[in-house]
């Protein structure tokens, strides 16, 4: 019977190019056979506290050379990877642990801030999770949270030689848990062959724009670990591709652009916030970014819609190329680009990815006219097994042979895809369907507005009312009334924000995407 590893992606290029450097945190480096080498030594600890092929092992850590050591060291093992958003509270961490039936968790430890550590520990009293991992700080130093070993004790030094567990391709390799906006989270399953075929697929689209023969690119890892385009798209597209990857803890704008410079970064991605930000900060500082940025070859949007006016005002201020592409977590996540190859259609997601079907339909799974709205849903290698432990949604889910993502969307004439919205984001009022991209679009252009999200507030007359918040560009001053004035001139009358608030700024998440949910429960 065929066999398939995730940990291929890392164990090919360790092979062929093992002195490459693999990983870069600050001053730290490891080359692709240390990090093979240290993830091995991961699997046989985690073997020797007796996980088996099968097992389902969560990983909470931020984006710190821990996190690919664990990931592979799992998948070595035979194990599912279950990676956790490093944010969640104990009672959060607790639901994850229960809901994928995990048998160990590896956790940073964390720092006061953000006691990662702690908070895993309480989260496995309460479930009786067997084990706990801590990941300190310092390699070698003990942990103060018992009780529980040390990433460093199970790694033990002689172990490097571990014999990769063989999977099956259908095998699931990664539980990724969805936002869960629409309820609790659920988890994902990914398949080997589904992960595997997403990072290869990214690294063909991407390859085009990268240096040839043995020089070797370095990419910029801002994304969190635990999101599935920074696993995909970065880590195991990377190193597939015998990138070197740099890794951040966190997005902050002024970081983000001296590791650009310093680091020669040739591709990142971000989320249309990142790029904002950078923006933003450019401006505010009169900073001149050629330079900063002359090494870049490629940048690529995902996670939400690009405004366009963002889109261009990146483009021309860093003299580089912006593709932006669409997936989920349920798709590996890679479904849509605008590929190198094809010229970019700006506000359309591109083109589908290899192997992957697209269509947009109607309420009866009908496919819509060409440029009509629909639904936007799939089917191909990329796209998850099912929802682990959810017989009922996943059947719902895939209803009609295609999985049903949700948003709402159109297809042109070339099979360019363009997402309109959310279906769970759109508003009813008055019996009109609303779509606050298209909005948000609009009022991006304005001059005073640096950044808007349109939501639907309650209204006893309609249903829903549509409302903006927005955050002013500095020393252009607007008022409520000339916003909503200004939107009505150029929006039909269903569609026009009838209030506007200001505010200094928008909540994002993670993955740094603005949190529409908690706006709509402030708002």
């Amino acid at each position: 019977m065929a066999s398939l590893n995730l940990a291929s992606v890392l164990e090919h290029s360790a092979l062929l190019t093992p002195e490459r450097q693999a990983i870069t945190f600050g001053r730290s480096h490891l080359t692709y056979a240390q990090l093979d080498g240290q993830a091995s030594r991961a699997a046989a600890g985690l073997t020797a506290l007796g996980i088996q092929p099968g097992d389902h092992v969560a990983l909470s850590c931020p984006n710190l050379p821990y996190f690919p050591i664990a990931y592979f060291g799992i998948l070595k093992a035979g194990a599912v990877v279950v990676p956790l958003n490093v944010l969640l509270k104990p009672r959060e961490i607790a639901y994850h642990l229960r809901d994928s039936d995990a048998r160990a968790l590896i956790a940073f430890e964390g720092t006061p801030e953000l006691p990662i550590g702690a908070m895993a520990r309480a989260a496995c009293d309460e479930t009786g999770c067997p084990h706990l991992v801590i990941a300190t700080a310092d390699p070698g130093a003990p942990t103060s949270i018992s009780p529980a070993l040390t990433l460093g004790q199970i790694m033990h030094p002689h172990s490097g030689r571990f014999e990769t567990c063989a999977r099956r391709p259908d095998d699931t390799a990664v539980i990724l848990y969805t936002s869960g906006t629409t309820g609790q989270a659920k988890g994902a399953e990914l398949t080997h062959d589904n992960m595997v075929g997403n990072a290869v697929a990214s690294c063909d689209m991407f390859r085009p724009a990268m240096a040839g023969g043995l020089a070797q690119d370095a990419t910029l890892i801002t994304l969190p670990l635990f999101h599935s385009t920074a696993q995909t798209c970065l880590m195991n597209m990377g190193l597939y591709g015998g990138l070197r990857l740099v890794l951040s803890a966190r997005f902050e704008p002024r970081s983000c652009l001296e590791l650009m410079e310093g680091e020669r970064i040739a591709f990142w991605i971000g989320v249309p916030t990142m790029y904002w930000s950078l923006l933003q900060y450019v401006a505010e500082h009169d900073i001149d970014p050629v330079p900063i940025a002359q090494h870049l070859k490629l940048c690529v949007s995902g996670g939400a819609p690009m405004p366009h006016e963002v889109m261009r005002r990146f483009a021309e201020t860093f003299q580089v190329r912006i593709l932006e592409g669409y997936g989920l977590s349920e798709t590996s996540p890679a479904l849509a680009f605008n590929q190198l190859q094809r010229a970019s259609k700006p506000g359309t997601v591109g083109l589908p990815v290899f192997g992957a079907s697209i269509a947009c339909v109607d309420e009866e799974g009908r496919p819509v006219p060409c440029g009509d709205r629909g639904e936007v849903v799939v089917r191909g290698p990329n796209v998850m097994k099912g929802y682990y432990n959810r017989p009922a949604e996943t059947a719902e889910a895939f209803r009609g042979g295609w999985f049903h993502t949700g948003d709402i969307g159109t297809l042109d004439e070339d099979g360019y895809l363009t997402i309109v919205d959310r279906r769970s984001d759109m508003i009813l009022r008055g019996g009109f369907n609303v779509y606050p991209r298209e909005i948000e679009e609009l009022m991006m252009t304005h001059p005073a507005v640096a950044l808007v999200a349109v939501i639907g507030v309650p209204d006893d007359r309609l249903g829903e009312e549509v409302k903006a918040l927005v955050v002013r560009r500095p020393g252009i001053e607007t008022s409520e009334r000339e916003l909503v004035e200004w939107c009505r001139d150029q929006l039909a009358a269903y569609k026009y924000p009838r209030s506007v608030e200001f505010r200094e700024a928008l909540p994002v998440g993670a993955t740094g995407k603005i949190m529409k949910r908690l706006l709509r429960g402030s708002a």
